[in-house]
């Protein structure tokens, strides 16, 4: 059953008087199992919804109605479905005790992976949640494959049912989805020859495996070494050697390069990120494909509109990844603004050296790295640091940071433009 948690204005469900609260049954007599269900299933013109109001009464509603007019139903968010794996990378078991509560959350839902890109095994869905993906055309779908011979793959899940990812994506594909795919490198595990199996085993696919990316596995200081290390330089060159090879073949084939390494990938090996036609027009940016490159683009575009801000002293906060990049353009974002550019590379303290991505930056390490705010300060921080409710990762909230750097002004943004913009 799914819980009505707003009913829109001047909607249907308003002139029905449905309740918040309520809960839709079945919908022309089929059983509503969640957010999904219900937007497919109030796709007819005709309904009949089957409701229990929070009273426990049992009421039916007909409706009828004119095609795409809405029913004005808002449901309460899913229950997440979890993870059956006990991957041996598993970023969770790399978490901080005092990490925010939500990320402690072991999700592995289709559901998310449809609506919101977020990349799921399959290993927790029986043959009538697999059925379910396609008669539904939930496409298209983000899947982790890691690689794809039983073996392999099942040791790196610690799953022994994982095996099976070449069948499930047969029967995804075979029902008319597509699915875009990833791999995360773990040395000594799923790279070298065992990359080589993958890539070529979804290749053979057909096109309905849209894309393949290659990320290396990320580890904090919690879960380094246990049992996976780091990519080493001469291992990320390799890995990213052996896309480049299947991307030469997608390119001629299909016109298009198919097979994507991720941004970090680049960094470790120590080679300069690709231009932009590299990813083909659909960069995977919540993956770590082509973020470095939209904001390297995105930066020169900016320059040509920056506000004049002499005798401000703008603060540019960031991890030790994108650092370099800022450093680099800290003098033409002087010269384009007249400010005074300072470059705040935050140490990671709260996970540990070797996570580097702004996105993961505590609130109490920028706090600390950004020392007192002065009146003249226009401190950026990335937008990826926070949640939707101003949060860092380690719970601060971002009013309590402007307090501590008041009196500066305290901005954020996805790229530097976006920011200044807002002054």
């Amino acid at each position: 059953m799914v819980r009505i948690a707003e009913i829109e204005a001047g909607s249907i469900a308003e002139e029905l008087s449905l309740q918040i609260g309520t809960r839709i049954v079945r919908i022309n007599g089929e059983r509503v199992r969640d957010g999904i269900d219900l937007t497919f299933l109030l796709a007819d013109t005709g309904l009949e919804l089957e409701t229990l109001t929070p009273s426990g009464e049992a009421v039916v509603y007909d409706i009828e109605r004119e095609p795409g007019s809405p029913v004005g139903i808002v449901p309460a968010p899913d229950t997440v479905r979890e993870c059956a794996n006990k991957c041996v990378f598993c970023f969770i078991d790399g978490n901080p005790p005092d990490v925010r509560g939500s990320l402690w959350l072991r999700d592995d839902d289709f559901r998310l992976s449809f609506t919101y890109g977020s990349y799921v095994t399959l290993t927790n869905l029986g043959p009538k949640g697999m059925q379910r993906l396609v008669d539904q055309r939930l496409s298209p779908l983000y899947v982790s494959v890691h690689a794809t011979e039983p073996e392999v793959r099942a040791r790196l899940l610690v799953n022994e049912t994982a095996g099976d990812i070449m069948k499930r994506l047969r029967f995804l594909l075979a029902g008319g989805l597509d699915v875009h795919t990833q791999v995360v490198l773990c040395p000594g595990w799923n790279d070298g020859e065992h990359l080589e199996r993958t890539i070529e085993d979804l290749w053979s696919l057909g096109e309905g495996i849209r894309s393949l990316s290659v990320v290396p596995v990320g580890l904090t200081r919690y879960n380094v070494d246990r049992p996976v290390r780091l990519l080493r330089r001469e291992e990320a060159r390799r890995a990213i050697q052996q896309v480049d090879e299947a991307r030469t073949r997608a390119l001629a084939r299909r016109d298009l390069g198919w097979c994507y390494s991720a941004d970090e990938m680049y960094l470790i090996a120590g080679l300069p990120v690709p231009q932009a036609d590299y990813y083909d027009g659909g960069a995977l940016y919540e993956n770590g494909v082509g973020a470095v490159r939209r904001f390297v683009d995105r930066f020169a575009e900016a320059l040509l509109h920056m506000p004049r801000l002499e005798g401000r002293r703008v603060r540019l906060v960031t991890g030790r990844s994108m650092a370099p990049f800022l450093r680099e353009r800290a003098s033409l974002l002087a010269g384009a603004t007249g400010a005074e550019v300072d470059v705040v590379e935050v140490a990671n303290a709260f996970f540990g050296e070797t996570v580097g991505t702004a996105g993961l930056l505590a609130g109490a390490d920028v706090r600390d790295a950004l020392g007192e705010g002065r009146e003249d300060d226009i401190v950026l921080l990335p937008a990826e640091a926070l949640n939707a409710d101003g949060l860092f990762i380690d719970s601060l909230p971002l009013a309590r940071l402007e307090a501590a750097l008041s009196p500066a002004t305290v901005l954020s943004g996805y790229d530097i433009g976006e920011a200044l913009a807002s002054l």
